[in-house]
């Protein structure tokens, strides 16, 4: 269904040279040109000619700009991490203002004030206004009140500390990884046994942020069609209740550890869903999950967790679906088109410090799928699919 991912020409470990096939006359030559582009690319000499050269010259200028965007990558997310602490996208959302103002009211000296000014109008989350104001730039303003993208960028600072030695991160030499700490249920062997102070914080944060990508997914597949939904790992609620706003006709059932479930509850109760919802309390690897659902969301869920564990999952999801029942499957992967760092570079670290889980193609959750029983496995377009993708599929 789909092309297999740049991985899947990597040897498995224990593999050997001698059971591949040897290359076709295509991947021969194909080879040959990239060992001698490669040869061209590291000469000075060349580097030098492409840059003084009118025609080559962009192109060497953007490959440039890229690698440097590699090297100072951190400095920009700090910067953006310095905008979202200090509120300024809020602040200005009336309107540009004095950089001195701003300086008082964020409690930072003029000076300082201006260099966090400076980068982040080169950053393009900031303008430059007329009278010397600062006003909200493209890439600022659509983070004006957006709670899921701030409350994810504020949460970045663990992130940041475990990659601050990612080779200590890659040879499991870090015993105290600080998202490992943050997404506790990831490594415990008794999740469903964590307290409610223990979940607070994570559910928090994935119920802000879940808004980013509750829409897509209703957008790619509409449940106007089923009866009852039941959104398996559904945290504090936030899919369900965007869900019931677009179906008001469906019953809706929640499962998640009973600490979760249990600030599900008080949420949907909030929200006068209560007599709409049933809400379980479990451990989906160890429990059967309830009967009753026509079509079951797994929204954000597989991907923090490896391959036998995830065909645990996906059982239990068939056996608790009716024959041609749906599954919702949503969630970012790997080897999306225009979106590939995503997968691989930003998802494969960060699950790699919170302990357990990788970032998976179209095709390799296709496979895990039908491995589960499910058949018809289909993606659904997003408007972004940086955020999301979908796969919809039946129980066989």
């Amino acid at each position: 269904m789909s092309a297999p991912s740049p991985g899947a020409a990597i040897a498995a470990p224990g593999s050997t040279s001698d059971a591949a096939p040897p290359p076709g006359w295509l991947t021969r030559q194909r080879e040959r040109w990239l060992d001698w582009r490669n040869r061209v690319l590291a000469s000075r000499a060349f580097q030098r000619r492409a840059a003084a050269f009118a025609l080559t010259r962009p192109i060497a200028r953007a490959r440039a700009r890229a690698v440097f965007d590699l090297v100072a990558g951190f400095v920009y997310s700090q910067v953006l991490w310095a905008c979202v602490r200090l509120r300024l996208f809020d602040q200005l959302a009336d309107g540009p203002q004095d950089p001195d103002a701003l300086a008082a009211r964020c409690d930072l000296s003029p000076e300082a004030m201006q260099r966090l000014l400076a980068a982040a109008v080169s950053l393009r989350l900031l303008e430059c206004r007329a009278h010397g104001r600062i006003g909200l730039g493209v890439l600022g303003a659509p983070l004006v009140g957006n709670e899921g993208i701030c409350a994810m960028v504020e949460h970045h600072a663990a992130l940041y500390a475990d990659l601050a030695d990612p080779l200590a991160l890659l040879r499991g030499e870090r015993c105290d990884p600080a998202l490992a700490q943050y997404w506790p249920y990831a490594g415990t062997p008794q999740p469903d046994a964590l307290a409610a102070e223990r979940v607070a914080a994570y559910s928090a944060l994935m119920s802000a942020s879940q808004p980013l990508v509750a829409d897509e997914i209703l957008d790619a597949y509409p449940l106007q069609r089923h009866r009852v939904l039941m959104d398996v790992g559904g945290g504090e609620g936030r899919f369900l209740a965007v869900a019931a706003l677009r179906a008001p006709h469906l019953k809706l059932m929640l499962f998640d550890l009973p600490a979760v479930a249990a600030r599900a509850r008080e949420r949907l109760a909030r929200l006068g869903l209560d007599a709409r919802v049933e809400v379980h309390g479990g451990d989906f690897f160890a429990d059967a999950l309830p009967r009753g659902a026509d079509v079951i969301s797994l929204v954000r869920v597989v991907h923090d967790h490896d391959d036998a564990r995830v065909m645990t999952l996906l059982r239990h999801v068939h056996a608790a679906l009716p024959p041609g029942g749906t599954l919702v499957l949503g969630e970012p992967m790997a080897g999306t088109p225009g979106a590939e760092p995503m997968g691989d570079a930003y998802f494969g670290f960060y699950l790699l410090a919170m302990g357990r889980g990788r970032p998976r193609t179209v095709a390799e959750l296709e496979r895990l799928l039908v491995a589960a029983g499910f058949v018809d496995v289909r993606l659904r377009r997003t408007a972004i699919p940086l955020q999301a993708q979908v796969l919809v599929a039946r129980a066989g």
